[in-house]
């Protein structure tokens, strides 16, 4: 008789890592493997790998997976709009230079 199949389940591959970035959170600043993701309440949240006491939950908002904060996005420098104002103001600056430059070829 050869060995029966394995029924167990294989411990599946972490999701990727997850890093704590909630201000008063005791663990911020560590990362931790993802093992699940879960929505509780309506709150999305992530199961963690601890390293000491098994697994652990915390709100994925509280992570480097948050989605991204429009508060934290800086606004573009550069604009379309003021890159075309900007053309216009070098061609004029540039005319104005070409005409008192012949005015004073002229004289």
């Amino acid at each position: 008789m050869g060995q029966s199949a394995r029924t167990a389940h294989e411990r599946s591959e972490p999701l990727g890592w997850a890093e704590i970035q909630h201000p008063f959170h005791p663990l911020r600043g560590q990362s931790f493997p993802v093992l699940k993701k879960r929505r509780v309440s309506g709150v999305d949240t992530l199961i963690l790998q601890g390293l000491q006491h098994g697994t652990f939950c915390v709100v994925r908002e509280w992570t480097n997976w948050a989605d991204p904060s429009p508060h934290d996005v800086l606004p573009p420098r550069l604009n379309i709009g003021s890159l075309l104002d900007l053309v216009d103001l070098l061609e004029h600056l540039s005319r104005t230079h070409q005409e008192y430059q012949q005015r004073g070829i002229d004289k």
